[in-house]
């Protein structure tokens, strides 16, 4: 595959910020930053409705956002889990990547407020986001399910629940999830730089930094969760057989493409229909932060018809 140059418009705004100072990382600070780059209403992608809701589940209640992209008698679902290192990310910081999906999907997208590390304590996070899909599939939250298609799709940590979720559910017998749709997912916690050749290749320079990786999930991996466990590096778990099919958007210069591209790989070896689909040009966080360039749009669009493509097959 021949290199691509990073996209010109990343290759601009990577060049305004700060070189990493090796200085600790504080939670607080850095949700403040994301919360204030989040746009007014007036100027996000306006669909039939946008709510707010609470998800009753077994794990408790669950902040979610229901986005429903014009009036119907049913629904198809994607239950859509948000990125950022365990730690970062929410309802708002992730808006616009929900709104994006319902408009292109045609699907009722539930956005999960789940419990963010380093307060709550692995499994939290997790319990919440299966919790909602299960909430979604029942008849607790009014959906208008058309008990067709249930997706999950989450970006980079988002990705990592996943194929967490994805593997739970089927463990448990919980067979109602269709397809899974991973955004340059986040999939082995084990960061060593030998493990992958992307982990060096795209080591500097693009946001994301390999260097990096080990203090962003820091939250999450001193909170109870162990890179052993399958639950927290999907990529561990040894038998992919039964999951949901599968779409895989890597981004080339991600530090994490070929974990996500190996994932895709190891699910269509185990039977599973999946696409792994590389963005040229792109870097990690691409769809949350790049999406306004129209061939990086184009994972929306892709994903619309991943989903449309044979629904509820």
């Amino acid at each position: 595959m021949n290199a691509m140059a990073i996209h010109p418009e990343i290759a601009k705004v990577l060049a305004t910020l700060p070189a990493p100072d090796g200085s600790p990382l504080d939670p607080r600070a850095m949700r403040a930053g994301e919360a204030a780059q989040v746009p007014p209403l007036a100027e996000r992608l306006p669909l039939y409705s946008v709510d707010d809701a609470t998800a009753v589940t077994s794990s408790g209640e669950v902040p979610v956002r229901i986005y429903t992209p014009m009036e119907a008698d049913s629904y198809g679902l994607l239950v859509y889990f948000h990125g950022g290192a365990f730690f970062l990310g929410g309802l708002d910081t992730h808006d616009h990547v929900a709104r994006a999906l319902a408009k292109e999907t045609g699907h009722k997208v539930i956005s999960v407020g789940y419990r963010l590390a380093p307060e709550a304590v692995f499994p939290a996070g997790l319990d919440d986001c299966y919790g909602v899909v299960r909430w979604a599939a029942g008849k607790g939250g009014n959906l208008k399910w058309d008990g067709k298609n249930l997706a999950i799709a989450g970006d980079s940590s988002g990705g990592n629940f996943v194929a967490a979720v994805a593997a739970i559910a089927h463990d448990d017998g919980f067979n109602r999830i269709t397809h899974q749709v991973l955004f340059y997912p986040s999939l082995d916690l084990d960061f060593d730089v030998e493990r992958y050749p992307s982990l060096r290749e795209n080591a500097e320079g693009y946001g994301l930094e390999t260097a990096g990786l080990k203090p962003f999930n820091s939250f999450y991996l001193e909170n109870g969760a162990d890179p052993a466990d399958p639950r927290v590096s999907p990529i561990k778990r040894e038998d992919l057989a039964g999951l949901p099919a599968a779409l895989v958007i890597t981004a080339e210069h991600d530090p994490l493409r070929d974990e996500g591209e190996l994932y895709g790989r190891r699910l269509a070896e185990a039977g599973v229909e999946t696409k792994v689909t590389r963005y040229p040009g792109a870097n990690h966080g691409f769809v949350q932060h790049f999406s306004w360039i129209p061939e990086l749009y184009r994972a929306f669009e892709e994903t619309g018809e991943f989903l449309n493509a044979r629904a509820g097959q």
